[in-house]
């Protein structure tokens, strides 16, 4: 069955819930404020796609001068690269056959393809496919305290680059790294340290990426970096305004909801539940924040329903009265849904389809 969708100049009253909405103009000031930072800095500025998934707003961080992006998984790289993006850098170690297969047909078709390696199997495999052929670019991933993928020393770093000079079929390009918050630091000591090595044995490492949203008005303080990579500010949600990256107004997505029940004094159920907003609490004691209701906390999730604490009953709107709620974790929140309505003034301007959304790799 065929839903109709919003066109323009629909007003979000008449937007069928639940659904996430794109403020415009946020999301048009947070696109420039990151890029006029990194331009400032002299730092090229890769955006993770993963948080929106469209390729309109890629276009938009591209036409800012993002250098390129980042993807997470093949099947996000070819949806980008269908639309003529190409410049794709993918942080994942890359196994098996059809994958290996998949990345070897990508890398034929787009001028500049890049992925991540931390080990000497990954290599293994990228070298099988990629000899002879046109080589890969590859960047060896560093664990600099967030403990997740990485080499964990610099001496690894060495060794796995010198594997990757030594396969014909690849090219080593440099270093990568997620850290952990207020990791600049560690990052800039083992950056430092690799490259000295690295140096010493003629291998030139002309980028040094580092990530993180957290911290992306910080990454000047990597002064090895080369970019910075990072996908939640295009959006913001709760979590990176209680890291202080950003306020209220920087909010560039909301969760339009509808209330469909106040069966008790103090309880008001949304029709957002887990397939909404998701159970990602991110340290959160609540699953989003309803905006103008400082006294109403979304408590528990099922599937369908959102069940809301009320401390004044009388102020939260009724039964059929729609309510905007800011998400802990905007990334999530964009695998779930196929459809993306964004707006201006509470005005819808288009709808856009959600591009690389539910491939799982």
């Amino acid at each position: 069955m065929t839903y109709p969708w919003p066109d323009p100049g629909t007003p979000l009253s008449r937007v069928p819930t639940p659904m996430p909405v794109i403020d415009e103009d946020r999301l048009s000031r947070n696109i420039a404020r990151a890029q006029d930072y990194f331009d400032r800095h002299g730092k090229s500025f890769r955006p993770h796609v993963k948080t929106h998934k469209l390729v309109a707003v890629a276009r938009q961080q591209l036409a800012a001068g993002a250098s390129g992006i980042n993807c997470q998984k093949i099947s996000e790289a070819e949806a980008f690269a269908d639309a003529g993006i190409g410049d794709i850098l993918i942080t994942y170690n890359i196994l098996g056959a059809d994958k290996l297969a998949r990345l070897k047909a990508l890398n034929d078709r787009i001028p500049a393809l890049a992925v991540t390696a931390d080990n000497a199997a990954v290599v293994a495999g990228l070298a099988a496919t990629f000899t002879p052929h046109r080589p890969l670019r590859v960047l060896v991933e560093c664990d600099t305290g967030a403990k997740r993928c990485g080499v964990q020393t610099p001496a690894e770093a060495v060794a796995l680059a010198e594997a990757i000079n030594a396969a014909p079929g690849l090219r080593f390009m440099g270093l990568m790294t997620y850290p952990p918050v207020g990791g600049a630091a560690r990052v800039e000591a083992f950056f430092a340290e690799t490259m000295a090595q690295l140096e010493a044995r003629g291998i030139p490492c002309p980028v040094r990426s580092n990530g993180g949203s957290p911290d992306l008005f910080r990454a000047h303080e990597v002064s090895l970096s080369t970019e910075h990579r990072s996908g939640t500010y295009v959006y913001n949600d709760r979590s990176l305004e209680r890291a202080g990256h950003c306020g209220p107004d920087d909010m560039a997505m909301h969760i339009l909801a509808t209330v469909v029940s106040r069966p008790a004094p103090g309880r008001a159920v949304l029709d957002a539940g887990s397939k909404t907003l998701t159970s990602d609490l991110l340290g959160f004691a609540d699953h989003g924040r309803i905006e103008g209701q400082p006294g109403a906390r979304i408590t528990a999730l099922s599937e369908e329903h959102a069940v809301v604490e009320l401390t004044d009953d009388a102020r939260f709107p009724g039964v059929g009265e729609q309510v905007r709620i800011v998400p802990n974790h905007t990334c999530v929140v964009t695998n779930l849904f196929d459809r993306m309505v964004f707006h201006r003034n509470g005005i819808v301007t288009r709808v856009e389809t959600v591009d690389a959304r539910g491939t799982v790799w």
